[in-house]
């Protein structure tokens, strides 16, 4: 970098001056040096592609030694500053070795997605821009981002045209703000103001849900003050899918939580049959979609998703499914009024604008612009990008599912609907301990689940690098899993 209005010249060139806020050896000269040396972000970016190149074949899992040398990490608070560049080394050195490859296509644990190279690249650059975009005046860019995508993601997902987004951490965060939103409605129409009046003897809304509910929505209802004893829950079938026939009388006081991909088997709910009844009643319907909803924007996968247009709300992640870097979450809603007002915000020495102001539609002011990532990878896959990628999730689940079950020793519980494996061991015993055994070869990484009482193993197939390759060496390790565990 070069330039002539460089505040650190002036800092250096005082390094005569008795003041000691003026010190050569300042924090503000040092951090200034910084900035004018290249070679430092140079070396970041270097030491991050070659963590790229090999993040396809090395373990899933960190290996005994890279987890034993975390305690290079162990140390008091430093008192004096620290080399940028040693900083740097030291996490190359000992922090990469100690990361779980979730970019890699053998990762299966946690629903959790790779990474669009794209939208790593993005990052890395919107990294150095910093912007937070609670207002337009705060961040014009992350504004004008945050209004593109919203836009893009009613297409995708063939939402009514009133619908607004929110951009947040994750789906817990975006089920609470879904949510909140509903309370506020329902309450309104029934006369009571909950940002005036509070909780405290406010007319009593319903919560009904299925029995399979993520523990991320039960953890919203307890934070917004519902009560997870005052769910009404509802029965599921074999898949997890709320059973339609089952649902209680609904009203204008309720609250239908519905998922678009169960977490175990990634069964998808009856939206159109529920939400029409819901509709019917002038109920709010709210749904959990963290990494089915992207089924909507594949055509061989859509018809799962039948009905979401006739929701109220909706949340999504963008680093499951669509792949975008963590953290991306979305809140989706067809009530502008209702979660602008449930998550409002005021102050005197905020800027509103006729542009997007995003901390409108957030529960929190100071948040980073991770639209940037997530506007990236949408432009980079596009619509086509975006079906063939998550079609061939779902593919490679399918091919998970049968090669196992050519298995002796392996079942296979649900219906690969999407990207969900659920396979179970002739034992409980034994299902835990094939699982332990898999964890520890490393070659690929699943976690475990309880479904119907049983022990399982739970695949999720989320990264677009997964191959055909990768799925035939899992089930290899699988199988030689087993073996072990049977020993």
């Amino acid at each position: 970098m070069k330039s002539t209005n460089n505040p650190a010249n002036g800092l250096l060139a005082s390094q005569k001056d008795s003041n000691p806020d003026n010190r050569a050896n300042s924090i503000q000269t040092k951090m200034y040096a910084d900035v004018q040396d290249s070679s430092l972000f140079q070396a970041a970016q270097h030491l991050g592609h070659e963590y790229l190149e090999n993040i396809f074949d090395r373990n899933v899992f960190p290996s005994e030694k890279a987890l034993f040398d975390l305690k290079e990490f162990d140390e008091v608070m430093p008192t004096a500053s620290s080399d940028a560049n040693t900083i740097l080394n030291l996490l190359s050195t000992y922090g990469a070795p100690a990361t779980v490859a979730t970019l890699g296509g053998r990762y299966f644990g946690f629903v959790s997605g790779g990474a669009v190279p794209a939208g790593l690249a993005v990052k890395s650059l919107a990294t150095f821009w910093d912007q937070a975009p609670a207002m337009h005046v705060l961040s014009p860019i992350g504004s004008k981002l945050e209004s593109v995508v919203e836009t893009w993601l009613r297409d995708l997902f063939r939402l009514p045209e009133k619908t607004v987004a929110g951009f947040v951490s994750g789906t817990s965060s975006a089920n609470f703000c879904g949510l909140a939103a509903a309370r506020f409605r329902l309450l309104s129409n029934l006369g009571w103001n909950i940002n005036e009046k509070g909780l405290h003897s406010a007319p009593k809304l319903r919560i009904v849900t299925g029995a399979h509910a993520h523990s991320t929505v039960l953890k919203a209802i307890s934070l917004l003050g519902f009560g997870t004893e005052n769910i009404e829950w509802v029965a599921v079938d074999d898949q997890g899918r709320i059973l339609s026939e089952a649902l209680p009388e609904l009203d204008a006081k309720t609250i239908v939580i519905l998922q678009a991909g169960n977490v175990n088997s990634g069964s998808f709910d009856n939206f159109n049959d529920i939400c029409k009844k819901a509709n019917r009643a002038n109920a709010w319907v709210h749904i959990d979609g963290a990494f089915g909803l992207w089924a909507a924007a594949v055509d061989k996968l859509n018809h799962l998703t039948k009905g979401i247009a006739l929701a109220d709300s909706w949340a999504v992640d963008g680093h499951k499914t669509l792949n975008t870097p963590y953290d991306s979450g979305i809140v989706l809603c067809a009530d502008e009024e209702a979660i602008r007002s449930a998550l409002h915000m005021a102050g005197s020495y905020i800027v509103s604008s006729d542009q997007r102001d995003g901390m409108f539609y957030t529960p929190e002011m100071s948040r980073r612009a991770r639209v940037i990532e997530l506007w990236a990878t949408l432009k980079y896959l596009g619509k086509e990008g975006i079906d063939e990628m998550i079609y061939e999730m779902h593919q490679r689940a399918v091919q998970f599912a049968e090669e196992l079950s050519k298995i002796d020793g392996f079942t296979i519980l649900n219906d690969v609907v999407f990207n969900q494996v659920l396979v179970q061991c002739d034992t409980d015993a034994l299902t835990l301990k094939t699982m332990q055994y898999v964890q520890r070869l490393r070659d690929c990484w699943a976690g475990g689940s309880v479904w119907n009482n049983r022990k399982v193993i739970r695949v999720s197939v989320c990264s677009w690098a997964t191959t055909a390759e990768d799925i035939r060496r899992s089930v290899k390790s699988f199988q030689k899993a087993l073996l072990l565990a049977q020993k």
